[in-house]
């Protein structure tokens, strides 16, 4: 029975790739999934490839540009940062929102994860959400709690209009970039427990509408198995991103 929602594979680049680098990339992953409509496909190169890799992917209509991160604000005094309306001027359609990392090494909080959202929104740009616990939270048994705090303080008090195009990615913090991959038990579990909040949040119908990614250590050989569980509605991939080869292998092997 095919899924009620299309699968969306992202490829998280992070701080990976010269423009250069991510050129050659991108025309190596469009040579492997040029035809390849089973799933959305997204690339999110660091800041400084998001041209270079717009260009590649003009008139290529089944992959679409992301980015890694935006300021929650349109404009001003802000060294480093960068705005919606530079996104969407690089024909971005997808912003990553709340990245663990970003969360650890910036501090960014549910709150200001919540003006992202927002100020994406605003811009037409599409945000991937992440959420997820770290290994001590899930050892003691935290995991249902951390993930309702982060979405109730990221998501609360967004319309009906603002949520329809947000995808979550459930990405356990002690799986990402360490070769730990959850359980399919482990990603279900999480997953549904995801969308039961959304119900309480939102609605059924908005719980059942919206795409909820795994992310962390996805490969080629696990995807399927992950990304087949019934509440699993793709994948956010990191390292197995920078490899043609391999992203293609993850969106083949989860749509076959």
């Amino acid at each position: 029975m095919p899924k009620p929602r299309k699968l969306i594979i992202a490829g998280n680049w992070k701080m990976h790739k010269t423009a250069s680098e991510g050129r050659e990339l991108t025309q190596d992953i469009i040579k492997e999934l040029k035809d390849f409509t089973a799933a959305d496909l997204i690339l999110c190169p660091p800041y400084t490839g998001l041209a270079a890799v717009g260009e590649e992917l003009d008139g290529v209509s089944n992959i679409a540009l992301g980015a890694q991160n935006l300021h929650h604000l349109p404009e001003g005094a802000y060294t480093g940062d960068i705005s919606g309306a530079m996104l969407r001027d690089l024909f971005c359609r997808y912003v990553i929102i709340g990245h663990s990392e970003r969360r650890m090494y910036h501090g960014e909080t549910n709150l200001l994860i919540h003006d992202k959202i927002k100020a994406a929104v605003e811009y037409k740009l599409k945000p991937i959400v992440c959420i997820g616990e770290k290994l001590e939270e899930r050892e003691s048994g935290a995991t249902d709690a951390v993930l309702e705090m982060q979405l109730r303080e990221s998501l609360t008090g967004l319309t009906t209009e603002q949520i329809q195009d947000v995808t979550l990615a459930y990405e356990p913090v002690w799986a990402i970039g360490t070769g730990k991959t959850a359980t399919p038990e482990i990603a279900q579990e999480a997953h549904a427990h995801i969308r039961a909040i959304l119900v309480d949040i939102f609605d059924d119908a908005m719980a059942a509408k919206l795409r909820i990614q795994y992310g962390g250590s996805v490969k080629p050989g696990n995807a399927a198995e992950l990304l087949n569980l019934p509440d699993v509605d793709g994948a956010l991939v990191g390292g197995a991103s920078l490899d043609a080869e391999s992203f293609a292998g993850i969106a083949k092997n989860a749509c076959a």
